[in-house]
C-alpha cells in the first residue's frame, strides 16, 4: 500500500482512506456485519487511515468502527470529528458546537465509544461561528497535551480560518469536499495548506457515489437516502451531471478501468499531500477504489479530464442553501 504524509506531520497514512459514514445508515440500509467485515478487507489490503464521526449514526458509526478495530487497533489512524448535533436529512441548518467545554465532552464521548485511549486525529466538523476558533483549537490543543489526542484537524473551513487555528496549534490536516465535480477548495483554500503545511483529506471523491456510475435515476436511492434532499441528484441538474458521467465513463472505458478508479487517479494526481477517503459499506467498491492506485494517468489524459469536466461544471449546489451557508467559514 502506497502511504502520504499528511502536511509537515509525522503523521503517515494510507494513500487512500476509508470513510466510513455510509454504514451507518445515512445513504440508505446498512448491514453491520458487512460493514465490519469491509472494514476487516481494508485493513488487511493495507489501508490504515479509517474516518468517522460522533455524528454519524448518533454515535453508531464510531462504536461499528470500535468494534471492528478492537482487535487490530494498531494497524490504524481513526479520524473522528465533532461539533455538529445532527445530520438533516431535509437540509436545515444544523446546530454546530465549538465551545471549549463540548469540545471536552465530545472527546471523551468518543473515546468511550470508539474503546480507545487516543484519537489519532481529532478534526472540528464545521466552524461554530459563534465560537471564536482560537478558543475552540485551543480547547483541542489542550486534549493533545493530555494525550488523548494525537493530531488536530479542521473541515470545511476557509482559509482565514485555517490560518487563525493554525496560529493556536499546527493543524495536520483540513478535510473538505474535493472531488472532480466540487474544485473551490482549489481557489484559496488549498493553496493556504499547502503554504501553512497542512495535509488535504477529500471527502466524498465520487460525488456522494454519483461519478462512479452507478447511480441512473432517483429510483436507484433509497426513499430515506440522505441525497435524494441533494440539488445535484435532483430534476434537471440530475440529468445534466448524467451526461457528465457518461463522458468520463467513456474515457474509462478507453482506460480500462471503472469510473470510480478514474475519478480517485485524478485526485490522487493532484498532488501527494492529497489522500482521498472514499465511502463505502461493501467490499467489492473497496477493492474497486484500492484500484485507483495502480492507475498512473499522463499529462495528457488530466488536461482531457479537465476538458471534459472543467471546474464548476456540475449542476446545482453540493447542499441545500442552508447547509451550504455552514461551509467554508
Amino acid at each position: 500500500m502506497k502511504t502520504r504524509q499528511l502536511g509537515n506531520s509525522s503523521l503517515t497514512v494510507s494513500a487512500l482512506g476509508l470513510g466510513c459514514m455510509s454504514m451507518s445508515g445515512i445513504y440508505g440500509t446498512h448491514d453491520e456485519q458487512e460493514s465490519i467485515a469491509t472494514i476487516h478487507r481494508a485493513i488487511d489490503l493495507g489501508v490504515t487511515f479509517l474516518d468517522t464521526a460522533d455524528v454519524y449514526g448518533k454515535g453508531h458509526n464510531e462504536e461499528l468502527v470500535g468494534k471492528a478495530i478492537r482487535d487490530r487497533r494498531d494497524k490504524v489512524i481513526i479520524a473522528t470529528k465533532f461539533g455538529l448535533a445532527g445530520i438533516s436529512p431535509s437540509g436545515q441548518v444544523m446546530p454546530v458546537n465549538g465551545r471549549p467545554e463540548y469540545v471536552r465532552a465530545a472527546c471523551e464521548a468518543s473515546l468511550n465509544r470508539l474503546g480507545v485511549d487516543v484519537i489519532d486525529l481529532y478534526y472540528q466538523h464545521r466552524v461554530d461561528p459563534s465560537t471564536p476558533i482560537e478558543e475552540t483549537v485551543g480547547a483541542m490543543a489542550e486534549l493533545v497535551r493530555e494525550g488523548k489526542v494525537r493530531y488536530l484537524g479542521l473541515s470545511e473551513a476557509s482559509a482565514r480560518t485555517i490560518r487563525k487555528a493554525h496560529a493556536v496549534h499546527p493543524i495536520t490536516a483540513l478535510q473538505s469536499e474535493y472531488s472532480l465535480w466540487t474544485r473551490d477548495v482549489e481557489a484559496e483554500i488549498l493553496p493556504t495548506c499547502r503554504e501553512l503545511g497542512i495535509g488535504f483529506v477529500c471527502w466524498s471523491p465520487l460525488g456522494r457515489g454519483f461519478l462512479t456510475g452507478q447511480i441512473k435515476s432517483s429510483d436507484d436511492l433509497a426513499s430515506q437516502d440522505w441525497r435524494r434532499n441533494a440539488p445535484r441528484f435532483q430534476g434537471e441538474n440530475f440529468q445534466r451531471n448524467l451526461q457528465l458521467v457518461k463522458k468520463l465513463q467513456t474515457m474509462a472505458e478507453q482506460k480500462q478501468c471503472t469510473p470510480a478508479q478514474l475519478a480517485l487517479a485524478w485526485l490522487l494526481a493532484q498532488g501527494n499531500d492529497i489522500v482521498p477517503i472514499p465511502g463505502t459499506k461493501r467490499q467489492t467498491y473497496l477493492e474497486e477504489n484500492i484500484g485507483a492506485l495502480d492507475l498512473q494517468l499522463t499529462g495528457d489524459e488530466l488536461a482531457q479530464i479537465d476538458a471534459i469536466i472543467p471546474q464548476g461544471i456540475a449542476a446545482g449546489s453540493r447542499y441545500p442553501i442552508a447547509l451550504m451557508q455552514m461551509v467554508n467559514l
